[in-house]
This record gives C-alpha cells, sequence and structure tokens, in this order.
C-alpha cells in the first residue's frame, strides 16, 4: 500500500453540510419524542385503554346474564315439560287396554241375560280406567258427527253417504287421545265424501 492510499484512509471523514445536520438533529429529536412520550400522553392513553377494556367487560356481563337467564328458562321449560308428558309412553301402552275393553263390550250381545254381569264388570272396568286417564289429562277424542280435522283425526277411508255434509265423521273405528293437549293417538274414522 502506497502512503497515499494510507493518508486517504486515515484521513478524517468529511463534515456534513448545514442541512445535513439541522435534519439529522430534527430525526433524532423525532425519534426521542415517540420513544419517551410524556406522562401526561401516557396517562391519556392508559385512560382511553382502561375506558376500552371497561366498556367490552360490561357488554360482556350483560350477555353473561342474558344467557344464564336463558338457561334458567329452558331449564324451567324443560322441567316442566317433564312433569307434564312424563306419563306418555305409559298412557300411550294404556290405550290399548282401553280399546280392548271397548270391543269386549261391543262383542257381548246387550240382550242376553246370562252375559249381563260380564258387561257390567266391564263397564265399570272401562269407566276406572277412564277416570284415572281423566285424572292424569288423558282425554279421550271421539269425533262422532263432527267435522274431520286432520290434526285430531285419521280418515282410514272415504264413504259417499247421502244427506250429509262431506268431510264428517261417520263413523269411529279407533277413539283418540291427547295428554295434556298433545295429541298421543288420532282417532281412525271414516269420514263422509258427496255422492
Amino acid at each position: 500500500m502506497s502512503e497515499q492510499e494510507k493518508d486517504q484512509n486515515n484521513a478524517e471523514p468529511q463534515v456534513e453540510t448545514v442541512e445535513e445536520q439541522e435534519a439529522a438533529a430534527a430525526a433524532a429529536e423525532a425519534e426521542g419524542e415517540q420513544a419517551e412520550p410524556t406522562a401526561e400522553e401516557k396517562l391519556a392513553e392508559l385512560e382511553a385503554e382502561l375506558a376500552t377494556v371497561k366498556k367490552a367487560l360490561g357488554e360482556a356481563d350483560i350477555r353473561a346474564q342474558a344467557e344464564i337467564q336463558n338457561v334458567r328458562r329452558r331449564a324451567e321449560r324443560d322441567v316442566q315439560h317433564a312433569h307434564k308428558f312424563a306419563l306418555e309412553k305409559f298412557a300411550g301402552d294404556l290405550l290399548s287396554v282401553a280399546d280392548n275393553l271397548e270391543r269386549g263390550l261391543g262383542a257381548l250381545d246387550a240382550d242376553d241375560e246370562a252375559l249381563k254381569g260380564a258387561r257390567e264388570g266391564i263397564e265399570l272396568t272401562l269407566k276406572s280406567l277412564l277416570d284415572v286417564f281423566g285424572k292424569y289429562n288423558l282425554e279421550q277424542i271421539s269425533p262422532s258427527d263432527e267435522p274431520f280435522n286432520p290434526e285430531l283425526h285419521e280418515a282410514m277411508t272415504m264413504v259417499p253417504v247421502p244427506n250429509v255434509d262431506p268431510n264428517t265423521v261417520i263413523e269411529v273405528l279407533e277413539k283418540g287421545y291427547q295428554l295434556n293437549g298433545r295429541l298421543i293417538r288420532p282417532a281412525r274414522v271414516v269420514v263422509s265424501k258427496a255422492p
């Protein structure tokens, strides 16, 4: 390496212009301000953050309380339905007993004196069963001579009948039942139609 090259490497760096020095000072000032906010700025920033957090917590609290009320209402409704319709399956199974007692009554000759005791026994048993049904709000649907209602009746057949309005129940093949207003079994019926 020559002496000249060494002198250039060891030479002092060039002096910046006044404009460059002012720009560097302004940048350093701005950097200093951004790096260290004042106590008032920090306080204002923290207060804004606190207000945001308080608002979010208040909204979360309201939502949580509403959810708790909804859960309570659902639980109360479920308990009411459980109490009201707990007997639904059991009652549905007992309907065949009532049907069989009614069929037995229909099969016995009302004029035969020898069957009078059996007939009375079946009538009392059926009455007792229907009284128990009534005690537990199990209602019988027997829509003879009423207009056909597809929500409560099941049409097994339609028969043309003169002098009867169309869509009228003319015969009940099997009675229907409701438990507390909920249909357990529709009444199976024969419905009239226009001739």
